[in-house]
């Protein structure tokens, strides 16, 4: 509990001990209206002053001037008690509401303790810690053990376990060694790492994710709009309503002093607050609850839309399959499978795609890249190199039908990589993906949500997307599609959705940004995924496991239910005693529950969405 909560819990309780002894007191006239008159000062002051500042700057209705309207018109009829014990309730219901929202507010904020401080950099001979900010892109940064690794890199030396439960919510810890890359964020368990630097702090993991979770509350869902404008016209309604109340029929009915109370009763009961209040709560923990489990979530908007989830279109490569490819099978024609090998790992020896580099593997020599004089990348097709002179082209059908090549048919299910020098036809390698192995399981989950269909779009052959999509029971696949031939597909795949449904897109790399962008909800596989693509997309998945986006849905759907049980909660009791205190029925005590009471119990209800089952 913070010290402004604990101030206000030392003033609810003073005030409680005042009212408790100016109601056993034996008062009677201007010394009964002192006494209740000390402890609504103590408990309601800045409720007050806040409604007398809000009026000053026109804001007038807003919940404090209906507290202030019904408490302050309580003590000019005589119902001190009443005056007093609504003041002190409504302050018990701020507090509750300030613990809930801190709550919510340290779920997503224990993510900012993955904010490096210090990055250790040797320079002049001596390790010294400087601000992340500081390093560039290439320099060696040294993580001790217990440290918080501050920059995405490469380890250069050492060996060690790192917990990447901050970012991931994963508890095992995940085995690091020289070669292998690393994001920020992630805390060094053991060994003594040296790291290469490979992106500047504000495009490092680190900085992207605290980016997100700082903005995601800007962006609100369509029922926060819809309580923000529901509470604009509300509350002036119900306070001319209240005054109607209160005014007209005790000109023709008599009894004053009966009318205006029933119009109090009116005031407190309207109050907006347990709508106003528990609805953005509800998304805020949602959001929050899902940040636990590594998935984050830019905004209310993204998570409402994702409940009603309807078509899930996935990438391939990176997305389902791990994106680790290994040649299978070597199919010379008019060369051997060396100099096959050899002239395709050349050509890719630039690439930095998974492809070129499972070639340069298999290849199992040191390439002496000096012999490539010259490099094009055909988008869609492949590469066209020159390599001791000759023209060595690797890539797809298309492009061997450019070269006037003939490509040989195979048998083996996998990835295509066809060869020709010279314009002449050297053969073809058979690379192979691996399944994510929680792929299959992914799509069965998405099924039993109700989710209406599944497809796969990739730029791969056709044997080979049909052969994953039926191993992982995907309901519809598009193979040998371009980038430009994704978005047109998922154009086509928005038009077939129902009014309500979303579409969801499922990608990783940079060629997806515009699927993700176009997509009523984009999601990105984070830890491994392009900068493109997590900027373009709506909702990032840090451990690049497909299995979190059926618990994303599940989330998204709970926080919904929880949003409509508060609305219909609050609204259903308010109109009943709303009536009733306009019918005489009800009384002061009621009207606070139908206040304060609604508006714990909404409060309480909304804090579930922070709690994710296993």
């Amino acid at each position: 509990m913070k010290s402004k909560e604990k101030r206000v819990l030392i003033r609810i309780i003073i005030a409680a001990v005042f009212v408790a002894a100016a109601m056993l007191a034996p008062l009677e006239g201007v010394w009964r209206l002192l006494a209740f008159l000390v402890p609504y000062a103590i408990v309601g002051w800045d409720v007050l002053w806040r409604a007398l500042r809000n009026i000053l700057h026109g804001q007038v209705f807003d919940e404090n001037f209906l507290m202030a309207l019904a408490t302050v018109g309580a003590f000019c009829i005589g119902e001190y008690p009443e005056g007093v014990l609504v003041m002190l309730l409504y302050q018990i219901g701020e507090l509750f509401q300030d613990l809930a929202v801190d709550r919510s507010r340290r779920s997503i904020a224990s993510l900012m303790d993955i904010r490096p401080d210090w990055a250790n950099i040797e320079r002049e001979g001596k390790l010294v810690q400087v601000s992340p900010e500081e390093v560039a892109v290439g320099e060696i940064i040294t993580v001790k053990a217990g440290e918080r690794i501050p920059l995405d890199g490469v380890i250069t030396e050492g060996t060690s376990s790192l917990d990447t439960a901050a970012l991931t919510g994963e508890s095992l810890p995940r085995a690091v060694a020289p070669g292998d890359e690393v994001i920020s964020g992630c805390v060094n368990e053991s060994g003594l790492l040296r790291i290469r630097v490979t992106s500047e702090y504000g495009e490092s993991t680190v900085a992207r994710i605290l980016e997100l979770v700082e903005n995601s509350s800007s962006r609100k869902a369509r029922y926060e709009n819809f309580i923000t404008r529901f509470a604009r016209w509300y509350t002036p309604i119900v306070v001319i309503a209240a005054v109607i109340l209160g005014l007209v029929p005790p000109l023709f009915l008599g009894n004053w002093s009966e009318w205006i109370n029933r119009a109090l009763i009116f005031l407190v009961v309207s109050c907006p607050c347990a709508l106003v209040i528990s609805v953005p709560l509800s998304f805020f923990g949602g959001i929050g609850g899902a940040s636990r489990k590594g998935i984050l979530i830019k905004g209310g908007n993204y998570l409402e839309a994702l409940a009603h989830a309807e078509t899930i279109v996935f990438d391939k490569t990176g997305t389902l399959t791990r994106g680790v490819f290994h040649v299978t099978a070597v199919h010379p024609r008019n060369s051997t499978t060396e100099t096959l090998l050899e002239a395709a790992a050349l050509a890719e020896s630039y690439s930095d795609h998974p492809i070129a580099r499972s070639l340069r593997e298999a290849c199992g020599q040191e390439l002496d890249s000096s012999r490539v004089t010259k490099v094009e990348e055909l988008s869609g097709r492949g590469i066209r190199a020159v390599i001791d002179g000759k023209t060595v082209c690797v890539g797809n059908q298309k492009l061997m039908a450019e070269e006037g090549s003939e490509c040989h048919k195979c048998h083996r299910v996998g990835t295509l990589v066809h060869v020709s020098i010279n314009g002449q036809y050297a053969g073809h390698i058979v690379i192979s993906d691996e399944v994510k192995q929680d792929a299959a399981g992914t799509i069965s989950s998405l099924k039993e949500l109700g989710v209406k269909k599944t497809v796969m779009l990739t730029g791969d052959a056709k044997e080979v997307g049909e052969d994953t999509a039926r191993r992982l029971g995907l309901e519809e696949v598009y193979t040998e599609l371009l980038p430009a031939g994704k978005v047109d597909q998922v154009e086509e795949l928005l038009k077939q959705k129902s009014e309500k449904g979303r579409l969801v897109f499922v990608g990783d790399g940079i060629n997806d940004a515009p699927v993700l962008s176009r997509s009523d909800v984009g999601i990105a596989m984070g830890a491994m995924g392009s900068a493109a693509a997590i900027e373009a997309a709506d909702i990032v998945l840090m451990d690049d496991k497909p299995s979190k986006i059926p618990l994303a849905i599940r989330i998204a759907r709970k926080t919904l239910r929880i949003v409509r049980q508060n609305i219909v909660f609050a609204l259903g009791v308010k109109a009943i005693v709303l009536v009733l205190g306009a019918l005489g029925l009800a009384n002061m005590w009621l009207a606070v529950f139908a206040d304060v009471g609604v508006l714990v119990i909404a409060i309480l209800n909304a804090m579930r969405a922070l709690r994710i089952e296993k």
